[in-house]
Parts: C-alpha cells; structure tokens; sequence
C-alpha cells in the first residue's frame, strides 16, 4: 500500500492513496479490526479520513494504518438493500447510444449486478455505488441540469447513484426510485453507506 499520511487537526489522520480499490480496501480492513481510538472512517475517491480520540495519538494511529495489509475483493458489511426503479429517465436512450446496448439491455445490465457503496458525497445521503456492469460506464453529461429531481437513478464513470433531494447533476438519469436514501430522523439518516451492497430491481410505472 503506497500511502501519504496528513494530519488534520488534533484528532484526524488523513490517508491520501492512488486509486479507489485501495481506499476500499483499507476501509475494509480498518472498518473489520478497529485499531484502539479510532472512532470513525470516512472514505472518499482518493483519501480515507481517520478519526480518532484520545488517548490514542497521532503517531498511534498513523502506525496501525501503515500496518495494515488490506485484503482486496472482501466487504466488511452483510447488509444489502434492495431498490425498485422505474427505467424512465430522459437519458436512458443517450446511455443505450454511448454503450451500444439497447434501453432493455442497458436495464439488465444495471440490475443484473450487485452495487456497492464506495463513498459518500456531493450531498448528505449521495453514495456512490461502484462494482456495476462495465458496459455501463458513461461520461457525465456536457451540460449539467438545474434540477435533478429528488429519486433519480444515475450513471457517471464507473459508478451509479440515487439523488437523495432535488438539486443540479450532471449524470446520465436513467430511472426514478421512490425509496428513501436520506431521512434525517432516521438512524443512521443515509440508506446508502460505505460498505453496503445494493441491488437495483426494475418496477411497473
């Protein structure tokens, strides 16, 4: 593992790795044997911030980071969701255009694996699920929307995600899902969180 470690404040290490399957890797490791005083994780598509309290140290836990040997391909979290969408998005022809699959095709292909949450971002309840059909990986839109409406089921690079509320986008919108990915008098608020697997289903209009 080539790593750079950053301190940040009095009680954070921030990791900075090269690519997203090492974030993913460490998070997994780290989430499935938490070294003492560390209290939470927090990965992204390049870093993992690592929260700690006292009185653990910095250089405490910058040496249980270092120590650690991620074992690729494992996921720490069972957990599993399943989400119904309706495959109406105004995009869904523009995607079956750029991959080379039909609109049914380009459906199969986004339930007939199963997602994970790398990272959460963009918006409070925004996961950005990784491990889909490689067929599917698409640029994001040249014009970014104004609204985006709250449910939108999308694509963008290797990742597919799920708008928790209305605001801008720029990702190819292929369905809408009534399910709830952020409620904030829920516990935890986001549905989708590192670690979880998610599976998409397609559901009658």
């Amino acid at each position: 593992m080539n790593a750079r470690l950053h301190r940040c404040g009095e009680h954070a290490v921030l990791v900075e790795l090269g690519r997203l399957e090492e974030v993913v890797a460490l998070y997994d490791a780290l989430a499935a044997d938490t070294p003492p005083g560390i209290v939470d994780l927090v990965p992204a598509a390049r870093t993992l911030l690592v929260r700690f309290e006292p009185p653990a140290r910095h250089a405490e836990v910058e040496s249980a980071v270092l120590a650690v040997r991620p074992a690729g391909g494992r996921r720490v979290t069972t957990e599993e969701v399943v989400i119904p969408v309706v495959y109406d998005g105004d995009d869904l022809a523009d995607v079956a255009r750029l991959t080379g699959l039909t609109e049914r095709e380009v459906v199969a292909a986004h339930t007939g694996t199963v997602w994970t949450v790398a990272f959460c971002g963009f918006a409070p309840g925004f996961g950005y699920l990784i491990g889909g059909d490689p067929r599917l990986a698409v640029p994001r839109r040249t014009e970014s929307r104004v609204r985006v409406p709250t449910g939108a089921v999308a694509l963008a690079g290797e990742f597919s995600g799920v708008y928790p509320r209305e605001s801008p986008g720029g990702w190819q919108l292929i369905g809408r899902t009534e399910t709830v990915v952020w409620d904030i008098a829920a516990d935890p608020p986001a549905l989708l969180r590192p670690g979880v697997r998610v599976r998409f289903a397609e559901a009658l209009p």
